[in-house]
Order: C-alpha cells, then sequence, then structure tokens
C-alpha cells in the first residue's frame, strides 16, 4: 500500500484549534505544557492524576481523548545561547551539535461521526470519505466543544499544567510531519507493506496494549525510579515514564481513551459476564476475563463516579536502520516487562492499521478488538506527565540532568512570576565547587548588564574579574598604601543629589561617631556642614583630607555661619576623632587620593573588596565596612532602572565581624527598595545563628542553591522549611567528575520550584572559574607573562586540556 499525502489529505478545514477531518469526525487541539522531568513527588503525580480525571470524567459520551507523545533525536542548535565574549563563545561552542531528545505532547479531542462500541477491524482512513464540511455546528458539537474547554480551563488551574490551543499552521505541520514520517528536507509517500513499513529514510514498527489481558495486578499514578532511590529515600517517576523520555529513541506514545455511556456498558458487561459464566469450565482465560469482568461491574454498580471506557496505548517507533528496530523494541519490551504488561506486537495490515489510525483524525476507527476496557482512573495512570527541562526567556545558563544540554533559567524573575525577592543563597561544604558555581552565576549576570559587588575573603573572583580588564576594580588593603577610593569625589555640584548627601553623611557619622547613637539633628547639622563644603570649593579635589581641613579652617565661625546650635555637632571632637584618618595620623593612607581619579567607583560595573588581609584589624576592617556600604550606595543603589548584586562569599567568616549580620539585614531590607539581590554563600546553614536576623534574613531568600552534602540536608531542610521532595531531590545528587562529560549536580529551588541541575562547562570556563590550587598557580604565572586573562587561558587550555578537563 502507498499514500500520497498531496492526494489524500486528511484535513477539509480548520477553524481556530477546530479541524473538519475528510472522515466527519471534528477534534480539538491542543498543546501540552507539562511539569519538568524529576521535578515531581509522589504526592505531585497522584494530585496530577486526580485533576485529570476531575476534568474529563464529564465529557459527554462519545468523546475520544487522545494524548500524543512525540519524541525526537535532535541535535542541540545553541542558538539561543548568547555567543558575544569569550567564555560565551566557548560556552556556546562546546554544546552545539549534541545530541538529546525532544519531546512534544499534545492532546486531542475527537468527535466522530460514527459513536457506534463496534468498527469494521480493518479500516482504510483515506478511502470512502466524502470531503465535505458540515453545514452548520449542531447543538450536540456546541456542547462538546463547551465541555472540552471546561475541561481545559480545570486542567489549566492546576499550577503544574497547562494547555494552549494549537494554531492552524502548528496543526498542519504536525499533520505533516507524521504522514512524512518525520524526514526532514523532503516530502515522501507512505509504503506500508505485509513486512514493512516505510516512510523516505525511516522504518516504523509498532508495540500496543490492547485488551485487558495485557495488564498486570496493577498499575498506579507512579512508580520507584530505580536510577536515583536508594537506601534512605525513594525518588518518584511516572508509570508509564520508562516509555518516555528515558527510552532514549525516537517514537511517540499514544494515549486514546474512548469515553462510553455507562449504562449501556453495564448491560454489555452483564450480557457478556453471562456468557463467560456458560463457558467459565472451558478454559483459564475465560476464568480470568470473567474475573476481570466482574471488578468492573461492581465498580459501576458501586462508585457513583466510576466512569467506564475503552482504552488503546502504543508506542510508534522508527530509525533510520531497519536493523534498529528489533533493538528498539526489546527495549520498550523491557519497559513493559517493569510495569507487568505484556504488549501485542502488531503485523500486516494490524501495524499499519495501528500506524495510520495513531493520527488524531483518525483516532475513533480502533475496533473493540483493539480496545481494553477499564475505569477512566485505571487508564489516566497511563499518561505521561513530564517533559524536558524548559528554558526560560532569558536568564543564567545551567544544565539539565538529562541530556546535560544547556538550560536557561531565570533566576532574577523581572516579572516576579515565581518569587517576590530574588536574593539567593549556596550552601555547600568546602571542596564541593560553591565558588565555581558562584563564578557561573555572577560571570552571566555581569556580562548581562548587572553591577557587582563582591565581598571576598578568598581571591575566588580574580581571573573572571581580569577577563574585563576596564571594568572592574578590587580593594584591598595593603599596609601603607591607600584603598583606591575617595567617597568624596564629584564630577560637579549637579552629582551632589540629596541622596549622595544621605550617603556622605552616613559614612562620616558611622567613621567618628561608632558605636554611638545619633540623633537626627545630629545627622542634619553634617549634612549642611557637607553641603556648605562643597560650595565653597567648586574647582578642588574634594576628598577626606579637603574636608577636615576645611573644618579646621572655619571651626571658629563655621556653626554660627550656618546657623547649627553648638549641641548639634561638637567640632572639637570631629576633629579629635578624624585624625587619625589625616595628614600623620595612624590611619590615612586609608584615605590619601592619588593624582588619577579615572577609578572611581562609580565606572567600574563589578567592585570586589578583599577582606581577608584585614580580618584581624578590627579599625582598618571597620572602615573596610563602611567603604563597602558607601560602594553599594553609590553604585548598586544609584539607579533603580539598573540591576545589581551584592555578594557576601565565606559569610559564616564574615559573620565574626562585629556589626555583618545586621548590616546585611540592612541591605536585605533597603534591596527591596532596588532593582538588586543579594547573595550570599555558607558551607552550612548551622553557621546563620538560630535568632530573628537570620530567620528575615532566610525569609527573604527566595532562591537556593545547594551541592552535595555528605553529612546530610536536615537542617537544610528545617530551616528553609524544604518539602519531602526538596530533600529527596538533595539525596539523589550524584557528580560525574572522571566520565567523558564532567558536571556537578546542584538542587535550584525558584520560589516553589525545586529540581536537580547539573553544571557542566567547557575547559575555558572552567579555567576562568578555578580558585585554588596548581592549575591556578599556572594560569596566574602565564598571565603574569601575559598581562591578559584571555590569553592565559587559552594558553592553559592548549597545555592542559587538549584531550579530557577534570574540575573539583
Amino acid at each position: 500500500m502507498r499514500i500520497n499525502l498531496n492526494q489524500n489529505y486528511p484535513i477539509v478545514d480548520i477553524q481556530d484549534n477546530l479541524v473538519f477531518a475528510n472522515n466527519g469526525n471534528l477534534v480539538l487541539c491542543y498543546k501540552a505544557e507539562l511539569p519538568e522531568v524529576y521535578s515531581l513527588s509522589e504526592t505531585d503525580f497522584e494530585d496530577l492524576h486526580g485533576s485529570w480525571f476531575q476534568a474529563l470524567k464529564s465529557l459527554p459520551a462519545g468523546t475520544v481523548i487522545h494524548k500524543q507523545d512525540i519524541y525526537q533525536k535532535l541535535h542541540y542548535s545553541a542558538e539561543r545561547l548568547p555567543n558575544t565574549t569569550f567564555l560565551e563563545k566557548a560556552t556556546h561552542q562546546h554544546f552545539k551539535g549534541r545530541e538529546y531528545i525532544s519531546h512534544q505532547s499534545h492532546l486531542f479531542f475527537v468527535w466522530p461521526k460514527n459513536k457506534g462500541l463496534n468498527k469494521s477491524k480493518y479500516l482504510n482512513p483515506f478511502k470512502g470519505i466524502p470531503k465535505a464540511i458540515p453545514g452548520k455546528m449542531t447543538e450536540a458539537v456546541e456542547s462538546f466543544t463547551a465541555a472540552v474547554q471546561d475541561a481545559i480551563g480545570f486542567l489549566n488551574n492546576s499550577y503544574k499544567l497547562d494547555f494552549t490551543p494549537l494554531k492552524e499552521s502548528e496543526i498542519l505541520l504536525m499533520t505533516d510531519t507524521y504522514f512524512n514520517g518525520f524526514n526532514q528536507g523532503f516530502d515522501t509517500d507512505i509504503v506500508l507493506n505485509k513486512n514493512l513499513a516505510q516512510i523516505g529514510n525511516h522504518y516504523f514498527d509498532v508495540l500496543a496494549v490492547n485488551n485487558e489481558l495485557c495488564f498486570g495486578d496493577t498499575v498506579s499514578s507512579s512508580k520507584t525510579n530505580d536510577a536515583f532511590t536508594s537506601d534512605d529515600f525513594v525518588f518518584h517517576q511516572g508509570f508509564i515514564d520508562g516509555l518516555g523520555l528515558n527510552l532514549n529513541e525516537n517514537h511517540i506514545v499514544n494515549q486514546i481513551i474512548y469515553l462510553d455511556d455507562k449504562h449501556k456498558w453495564r448491560k454489555l458487561l452483564e450480557k457478556r459476564l453471562e456468557e463467560l459464566s456458560k463457558s467459565s469450565n472451558f478454559g483459564t482465560q475465560n476464568k480470568v476475563v470473567h474475573g476481570k469482568i466482574s471488578t468492573i461491574l461492581d465498580q459501576i454498580n458501586q462508585d457513583d463516579n466510576a466512569r467506564i471506557v475503552r482504552g488503546h496505548l502504543n508506542v510508534v517507533f522508527w530509525s533510520d536502520r531497519l536493523a534498529d528496530l528489533s533493538k528498539i523494541a526489546s527495549r520498550v519490551k523491557t519497559e513493559f516487562k517493569e510495569l507487568d504488561i505484556i504488549p501485542y506486537y502488531p503485523k500486516g495490515e494490524e501495524r499499519k492499521h495501528y500506524l495510520l489510525n495513531s493520527y488524531c483524525c483518525f483516532s475513533s476507527n480502533f475496533s473493540d478488538n483493539d480496545l481494553y476496557v477499564t475505569d477512566l482512573k485505571h487508564t489516566l495512570c497511563l499518561l505521561i506527565n513530564n517533559t524536558n527541562y524548559k528554558s526560560d526567556a532569558t536568564g543564567i545558563i545551567f544544565n539539565d540532568r538529562q541530556h546535560n544540554i544547556p538550560v536557561i533559567k531565570d533566576v532574577w524573575d523581572e516579572n516576579k512570576r515565581r518569587i517576590k525577592a530574588r536574593n539567593f543563597a549556596i550552601f555547600a561544604p568546602t571542596g564541593e565547587g560553591k565558588s565555581f558555581l558562584a563564578n557561573n552565576i555572577l560571570r552571566q549576570y555581569f556580562e548581562n548588564g548587572v553591577r557587582l559587588v563582591i565581598i571576598d575573603l578568598g581571591g575566588s573572583y580574580t581571573k573572571f574579574a581580569k577577563l574585563y580588564p576596564d571594568q572592574y576594580i578590587t580593594l584591598r588593603y595593603e599596609q601603607g598604601k591607600n584603598l583606591g577610593i575617595n567617597p568624596f569625589y564629584i564630577n560637579s555640584l549637579h552629582d551632589l543629589s540629596p541622596e549622595r548627601l544621605e550617603d556622605l553623611t552616613v559614612f562620616l557619622l558611622e567613621l567618628f561617631a561608632s558605636g554611638l547613637k545619633v540623633a537626627k539633628a545630629q545627622e542634619v547639622a553634617l549634612k549642611k556642614i557637607l553641603q556648605h563644603y562643597y560650595k565653597r570649593n567648586v574647582s578642588e579635589t574634594h576628598s577626606l583630607e579637603d574636608f577636615y581641613a576645611f573644618v579646621q579652617q572655619n571651626k571658629e565661625t563655621l556653626l554660627d555661619d550656618l546657623g547649627i546650635d553648638k549641641a548639634y555637632f561638637n567640632t572639637t571632637n570631629f576633629l579629635h576623632i578624624m585624625s587619625e584618618y589625616v595628614g600623620d595620623g595612624l590611619y590615612s593612607f586609608l584615605f590619601e587620593v592619588s593624582e588619577d581619579q579615572s577609578y572611581k567607583i562609580e565606572d567600574k560595573r563589578l567592585i570586589v573588596f578583599e577582606l581577608d588581609e584585614v580580618k584581624d584589624n578590627k579599625e582598618v576592617l571597620s572602615v573596610m565596612l563602611k567603604l563597602i556600604k558607601s560602594a553599594i550606595q553609590r553604585t548598586i543603589w544609584r539607579n533603580r532602572a539598573e540591576k545589581g548584586i551584592v555578594l557576601f562569599d565565606e559569610f559564616a567568616k564574615q559573620l565574626k565581624f562585629e556589626n555583618v549580620l545586621e548590616s546585611v539585614e540592612f541591605y536585605y531590607q533597603a534591596i527591596r527598595k532596588q532593582n538588586g539581590a543579594i547573595g550570599i554563600i555558607l558551607q552550612s546553614i548551622n553557621q546563620l545563628p538560630s535568632n530573628s536576623t537570620s530567620a528575615s534574613i532566610l525569609e527573604n531568600t527566595q532562591v537556593i542553591y545547594s551541592l552535595r552534602n555528605e553529612k546530610g540536608y536536615d537542617e537544610l531542610v528545617k530551616r528553609l522549611s524544604l518539602s519531602s521532595h526538596d530533600l529527596n531531590q538533595l539525596k539523589s545528587i550524584k557528580n560525574d567528575l572522571k566520565g567523558q562529560r564532567r558536571y556537578t549536580e546542584i538542587f535550584m529551588k525558584i520560589g516553589k520550584e525545586s529540581n536537580i541541575f547539573r553544571l557542566e562547562v567547557p575547559p575555558e570556563v572552567y579555567a576562568a572559574y578555578l580558585t585554588d590550587g596548581s592549575e591556578n598557580e599556572t594560569i596566574m604565572a602565564i598571565y603574569g607573562k601575559t598581562n591578559n586573562m584571555e590569553t592565559a587561558i587559552m594558553e592553559f587550555v592548549k597545555q592542559k586540556f587538549q584531550k579530557s578537563y577534570s574540575h573539583t
């Protein structure tokens, strides 16, 4: 048999998502957006099963429901990956062309022209049907359409499912692709012979579940996922997920459900039972069927919600090599065996019948001999309820757990669909790669135009920063050298906004009135003095020392000139305390102004404060923390339209610094009004003290990353109120640092959504993220000679990674 689709097109007309088929059937077509694979718990699967049942049980008798899941081997195009910077280009090239399985899920509701229970065994859908559009929509059809829309509305109210009407172009493309055998680049005929089913370069075969005897004792909404389950936890997957993405072959899973009249079935089953009773002694199969029909009748009679259906499940698969079909068939049989299901293997006319009628317009053509009889709840266990990892329109690139292909996740969430606060926390013990992960997140943010302020204790961001030599500044304490920052610097008086005066006032008050409670009157007095200083010194270089000199020179008349009561500003006290930071003072070098003002922090998009060298010097550290606050206020919070991130690395060590926790809480509260985010990195959540301040910080942290922790995750679950499935996901984390595709796994939770992601990077990116060890020293040594980080990384990769690479 040879079919030319152009001469036998199955569609007469399309109105919106309603198809008028050439056999008189009407089909409403929808595209399904399903949850990500591995993201669902046992309870989630049960809830989805319940949603399906509630949505479908009230559809009118005669409706045929067809869920079709299409899986194809494709090559990753990388077209959505950025390809501009050095590291972006390396990432783009690394993943381009990688093989993966794509998944499209469709849901069709068919209103058949013929709604009888019995069909001819073989019905050629392309012959003998007049191609005519119905003159008008009948009342029954309008009622059917309204019922389907109600069902779709109910399903969409389940926050995990989303169904949208297929467009005309999508329906036509789906039809052409199906009957063209998923061949690319040419149109071809369908050749269906007794021993061969071929469309173009592809050979097809099918396995099916078509009667009650195929099933074992039970079906369920989910089953144990053996790949991730361990002795102390159980990871779940959908009941037939083994026939979905995990099959890793070109195939289609078709589940077709015929909703029949309940009362008609009761009469038919009672008659069938009576016939079997007379012959039950003539064979064990009759006894088995008798028992199953008795069970179905009991359900009908006892459960008012029971909905008896006829159903059909098949797996269509194909390959460009005929010899591969038997191997794929063997894998499909193995998956069925795991489910205690014995599939039927159609041949000849039967196979042709199954292949053609697995197209949505023809799925009403299956005969009673092709259908099993069961309850709707039973057959809904055979639905596939998840899909590939889904990329957002913008975000940070990670990798999926299925194929290690890039997945873009929007962890900023501009429109607040998933989170209200974009603050994040990274939890991981030493050596598990938390700085590596932080580099990956921050580098991508930075390249997307986000300003960064990093408070660091270990030089973890040195190489990353040096890739952008004109855009970063590192502020670290070195004995006798200034910090490279002048809080008093302005370009002109136009820069002296009320916000800038407020910031500078807070900075000075914290410097000379540290630990003291400052009254509002003192703040106002200091703001007046600062404003007077800038107006009197328009052309001069502004600095702390210059401001000190201004106050000293005008100390006799300054307060009177500005109408400030001496009780509100103690000039003598100010000059005495601040003398430590100017002239010959002990810490005057911290605020010395160099001749070159081009390094002012407002011009830098990446500011790194390295505190490791000053962690034991309380005075210098205090100044550094004040400068950090000044830097954040002058950069991240200067422009609300501009995105900014403040990161506290090695946060537990920083907590030893006085008032750090309270300062961070201040940032968390203030960041709400800005277009920014706060990030903290901890080895363990226990490093955060159990108090109200920490609770406030965690409450405002809605993006969570956790790497593997051999000591367990109990405290993380407790303090972050994680679900039982979150814990199962955490326990399932497995890294592969020796295989061909090396990766670490990351638990990531964005609001209520959680899953395990992977981090696989090309050699160039790996080299850029290294934070310590001999390899890092090698790169920095090359950089010392070349003074170019891109060149250093490329040279290192050339030496080290010609064959393979690893990261720890």
